[in-house]
């Protein structure tokens, strides 16, 4: 599946990101056998162990046995990043005491390892910043790590909000904190005047596209599967709100992914 959506576009790299062990492991193999395949590992908050949400092979281990697997993972080849991790409030099955622990815990290999971090945010946004902030993500000890952006000068604390789902307000003052905003298929759809606002104020250094496939098919694939080529789509619209070519776009976002996953 990853081999044929690549080799079917213009695609150039491809983040395999996991959302439990299994997924995870899946990534990390994939990483190792596909030269323009990179992963990131993690737990994702509807997927922890001992929960009664999506159920998983690893559902019935210890919440410490997983994240210590995980660590394992994340010191692997061909590993960019811990994510997706963070909260998840519209389905609200998993306890959000449970969520922001593992989420805590997560962000802490990511500290230790100097590792990108991938946040999955969806109606959970004043807890994500706050947390973020709390774990010093986005502290001087953590951006000293990574290289200032080079377009902005701005120092990086190397964190993706994937699939960002909040306020254009709200995108603007994580870039300040030297975050990057994702944005997703979701950005075609007609209605969706947040995520066209979001893309019209995030400046082009902090902006990654992206397709969170098999899901946010952009238009006029909406409903069905997600895949790597249909991106393009998402590119053109962008480049639409920002009045900008779609050369121009593509050539700066594969830049900012490039560097945010440490790509060379």
């Amino acid at each position: 599946m990853l081999a044929h959506s690549i080799e079917t576009s213009e695609v150039a790299y491809v983040i395999d990101v996991g959302y439990d062990m299994a997924s995870s492991r899946r990534a990390v193999e994939n990483a190792a056998k596909y030269p323009w395949c990179f992963a990131a590992v993690g737990i994702h908050p509807l997927y922890i162990p001992d929960t009664k949400t999506h159920m998983s092979p690893e559902a019935h281990a210890t919440e410490q046995d997983v994240l210590s697997g995980l660590e394992l993972l994340a010191n692997m080849d061909g590993v960019r990043a811990v994510g997706e991790i963070g909260l998840d409030y519209h389905m609200d099955d998993t306890p959000r005491a449970v969520q922001q622990r593992v989420f805590r815990e997560q962000i802490r290999l990511a500290l230790r390892l100097k590792l990108p971090i991938t946040i999955h945010d969806r109606d959970s946004h004043e807890d994500v910043c706050d947390i973020l902030k709390e774990e010093g993500v986005f502290g001087a000890v953590r951006k000293a790590a990574f290289p200032e952006n080079p377009q902005t000068g701005q120092a990086d604390a190397r964190v993706l909000l994937h699939a960002y789902s909040g306020s254009a307000e709200q995108a603007l003052q994580y870039v300040k904190l030297g975050a990057s905003i994702g944005i997703g298929g979701t950005v075609t759809y007609e209605n969706n005047r947040k995520a066209a606002a979001v893309a019209a104020v995030v400046p082009l250094a902090n902006l990654l596209i992206e397709t969170d496939a098999p899901f946010m098919a952009p238009e006029p694939f909406r409903g069905s599967p997600n895949a790597s080529p249909l991106i393009r789509y998402t590119a053109a619209k962008i480049a639409e709100i920002k009045e900008i070519s779609i050369e121009a776009l593509a050539a700066a976002t594969m830049e900012n992914g490039k560097r945010f996953f440490n790509i060379v």
